[in-house]
C-alpha cells in the first residue's frame, strides 16, 4: 500500500519574530533541506561560501569544458531521493553503462573483476595464491575487526589486499591501512566479498551488488547542473540562495543559536534566524560558537580529521582516449590516485567533439606540497603521469585548469569515534541546530545519504520528529529507503532478528566455496602434471600416474594436465560443495536449538513477570 505522506504541522518561531530558517552549506544535504522547506512554504537563506553551488559535488567550467569533481553516479535505493531527481531534472538525465578499471603494474583490471582479464593480467599462480589466501583468511580471519586492513583481510585474503586495495587506499587516505578504522570498509564496501565477486563474472546476480553496479543516472553537464536548478527553484520561490557568503561566527544564548556572522564582499553582518541546519565542518562549526563550547568539545572538534584532493582538469586533442569512465591508479610510482574522463560521462560535459577532457585527481593535505603547488607545476606533473601512464603524449594536451576541494573525507583514525561521541553529545544539548551532510556529521555518506539528511532535518524540524540524523549510512545495513516512525509488525521483528542471527552465524555458498575449491584443485594439478612433463621426474611422474586409477583417461602428458584440470575441478568442487552443505545443515540444526531455548526462555520471563 502506497504511505501517504503525513500533514506537515504549523510551525512556530522560536527566536525572533518571523526570523528565517537558516542553512549553512549550499551543497546536498544543504539544498535539500531548503528546497524541501519551499516546499511547505517556508522561506529560509541558505549561506554558501564558493561562488557557486553544489559543495563537494559541484561541476566547474573551464573554455566551456565542464568538470565533475569527483565522479558523482547518481543512484539510491531511496523512492524519495530518485522523486527528487526526476522533479528537478527530469529528462537531462541520462542513463549511462559504468566502465571503471584498475591500474596496477601497467596492466589494466577490470572492475568489478572478469575471469579471463584477472588471469591473464595476475597469471595462473598469483591467481591461485590468491584464492589460497582467501580460504586461509576465512578459515582463521582475525579475531578482532580494528583496522581496514583487519576488515578486509578477512573478507578477502591477504592477498588481494596487497593487492587491489592496500596502495591505493594509503594513497587516498595518507596513512596506513593499519591506521584506517574498519568502520569506513563497512560503509563503502557493503555486502561485498571476493564470494559475490567471482559470482559475478560467471552468474548473473538475483539482486544487485551494491558496490558493482553497472548503470546509473548523470545530468548531461554534470551534478552541478542538478544543484544549480534546485538554487534556481528555492530563489523563485521566496527562498534565498546567499553565494560568495562565509559564515565566520555563530551566535549563541545558552542552548539556542541566535545567528550567524555572515562575511560578504569582504564585509561582516549577522542575520538572526529561528532555527539552523548546518552542512558546514563540524569542526569549524564548533569552533565559530559565541562563547564557545566547553573545552573537551574543543578538544575533541581539533582530533577530527579530513583529507582533501585537487583536480587536473586537461583538455587532450584527442576524440578518444580510453573506453573507461574512470580509472583507479594503483601503480605506486606516480602521485595521481584516480582519472576522470568526462567524456564518456556525458557528451555534453566536452563543447569539442574532436577533444577529450581529463580529471587527474590528486589526494592530499590542504597546506601540504601537493596542495601549495603552482597551477602550472600541477599541469606538468599530469601531462607527464599520463604519459607514464600510456594514456596520452604531453604534447597532446592542449590547456589545463586545476580545482581544489577541501574537507572532502572525513578521516576514521584512530582517534575519530571517541571524539565524534563527545561532538555528538554536546550537539544534541543545541535546541535549534541541526548538523546534516557528509562534513555536517563528519561521515563519509554517498550524495543520496547526504540528501537524505536535509530531508529528514526538515521533518524533525516541522513534524516534531526524532530521527537520527547520525545513524544515516552508519548501519551495516544499506539504510537508504525513507521509511520513517513506522510501526514494527511481528513480521519486521522476525526478520531483524533472523539478520541479526545470519550475521552471527553466515551461511556458506556450497557454489562459491565449490568453485574456489576446484579452481585450487583444478590449477595445482594441472601445473603439478606439466611441472613433471616439462622436468622429467620419474619419481613424482610415477605417484602422479596411480591418479589414472581414479581419474580415467588421466596421463603425465600435455593432454593429461587438461583432463587432470577437470577432474581436479570436479573433486574440489564436489569437497567444497558438500563441506559448505554440512556445515549449512550443521549450523541449521543448532539455530532451531537455538529459537527453541530463546523461546522457552522467553516464556519463563512473562510467566515470572505477571
Amino acid at each position: 500500500m502506497e504511505q501517504r505522506e503525513p500533514t506537515i504541522r504549523p510551525f512556530t518561531i522560536t527566536t525572533a519574530k518571523d526570523a528565517p530558517i537558516i542553512v549553512i552549506g549550499g551543497g546536498p544535504a544543504g539544498l535539500t533541506a531548503a528546497y524541501e522547506l519551499i516546499k511547505q512554504q517556508y522561506k529560509p537563506i541558505v549561506l554558501e561560501k564558493n561562488n557557486k553551488v553544489g559543495g563537494i559535488a559541484r561541476t566547474e567550467n573551464y573554455r566551456g569544458y565542464h568538470f565533475d569533481m569527483g565522479g558523482h553516479r547518481f543512484f539510491t535505493k531511496s523512492v524519495r531521493v530518485q522523486q527528487f531527481w526526476q522533479e528537478v531534472l527530469g529528462d537531462d538525465f541520462l542513463r549511462r553503462p559504468r566502465l571503471s578499471r584498475i591500474f596496477y603494474k601497467n596492466k589494466y583490471f577490470h572492475y568489478p573483476l572478469k575471469p579471463l582479464n584477472a588471469l591473464v593480467g595476475l597469471g595462473p599462480i598469483e591467481g591461485i595464491r590468491i584464492i589460497g589466501s582467501y580460504v586461509r583468511w576465512h578459515l582463521f580471519p582475525y579475531k578482532e575487526e580494528e583496522t581496514f586492513e583487519q576488515w578486509v583481510t578477512n573478507r578477502f585474503g591477504k592477498r588481494l589486499f596487497e593487492t587491489f586495495f592496500k596502495s591505493y587506499t594509503e594513497k587516498v587516505w595518507g596513512i596506513p591501512c593499519s591506521e584506517l578504522k574498519a568502520e569506513w570498509a563497512a560503509q563503502r564496501i557493503k555486502d561485498l566479498s571476493l564470494k559475490t565477486a567471482i559470482t559475478a563474472m560467471f552468474l548473473k546476480p538475483q539482486e544487485t551488488i551494491k558496490t558493482l553496479i553497472e548503470e546509473f543516472d548523470y545530468p548531461r553537464r554534470g551534478p552541478g547542473m542538478l544543484w544549480t536548478a534546485v538554487q534556481d527553484c528555492i530563489n523563485a520561490q521566496g527562498g534565498q540562495v546567499q553565494l560568495n557568503s562565509n559564515v565566520v561566527g555563530i551566535q549563541r544564548e545558552g542552548q539556542q543559536i541566535t545567528g550567524v556572522t555572515v562575511e560578504q564582499n569582504g564585509r561582516t553582518h549577522t542575520l538572526i534566524g529561528s532555527n539552523f541546519i548546518s552542512s558546514m565542518p563540524v569542526t569549524q562549526l564548533l569552533k565559530w560558537l559565541d562563547p564557545p563550547p566547553p573545552t573537551h568539545v574543543l578538544q575533541a572538534a581539533n582530533q577530527l580529521n579530513y583529507r582533501d584532493f585537487l583536480t587536473v582538469c586537461l583538455i587532450v586533442k584527442k576524440p578518444e582516449l580510453f573506453p573507461d569512465n574512470w580509472i583507479y591508479i594503483h601503480d605506486p610510482s606516480v602521485q595521481v590516485g584516480r582519472i576522470q574522463n568526462y567524456k564518456n560521462w556525458s557528451a555534453d560535459m566536452v563543447p569539442d567533439p574532436n577533444t577529450t577532457s581529463l580529471g587527474l585527481e590528486y589526494f592530499c593535505n590542504e597546506g601540504d606540497a601537493i596542495w601549495n603547488m603552482p597551477d602550472e607545476e600541477l599541469v606538468m606533473l599530469a601531462k607527464q603521469e599520463i604519459a607514464k601512464i600510456g594514456l596520452a603524449q604531453p604534447d597532446d594536451v592542449v590547456d589545463g585548469a586545476v580545482f581544489r576541494v577541501e574537507k572532502s573525507y572525513p578521516v576514521y583514525d584512530a582517534d575519530y569515534e571517541d571524539s565524534l561521541e563527545t561532538i555528538k553529545h554536546y550537539l544534541a544539548s543545541l535546541e535549534n541546530l541541526q548538523t546534516i551532510g557528509r562534513n555536517g556529521l563528519h561521515r563519509y555518506n554517498n550524495q543520496d545519504h547526504a540528501m537524505l539528511t536535509g530531508m529528514l532535518a526538515v521533518r524533525n524540524l516541522l513534524l516534531g520528529e526524532q530521527n537520527d540524523l547520525w545513524r544515516v549510512n552508519a548501519e551495516q545495513e544499506y539504510h537508504e529507503e525513507l521509511v520513517l516512525n513506522q510501526p514494527l509488525d511481528k513480521e519486521t521483528v522476525t526478520h531483524v532478528v533472523d539478520d541479526i542471527l545470519d550475521g552471527a552465524f553466515p551461511k556458506l555458498d556450497p557454489l562459491a566455496l565449490g568453485m574456489s575449491l576446484g579452481i585450487v584443485a583444478g590449477m595445482s594439478l594441472l601445473l603439478a602434471t606439466l611441472f613433471m612433463v616439462a622436468t622429467g621426474g620419474d619419481i613424482a611422474g610415477q605417484t602422479l600416474t596411480l591418479l589414472a586409477q581414479f581419474y580415467p583417461g588421466y596421463t603425465v602428458t600435455a593432454v593429461g594436465s587438461l583432463i587432470g584440470l577437470g577432474y581436479g575441478f570436479l573433486t574440489g568442487f564436489a569437497l567444497g560443495w558438500g563441506y559448505a552443505f554440512l556445515r549449512n545443515a550443521v549450523t541449521a540444526l543448532y539455530l532451531v536449538s537455538l529459537h527453541r531455548s530463546a523461546q522457552q526462555s522467553a516464556m519463563r520471563q512473562f510467566f515470572e513477570y505477571i
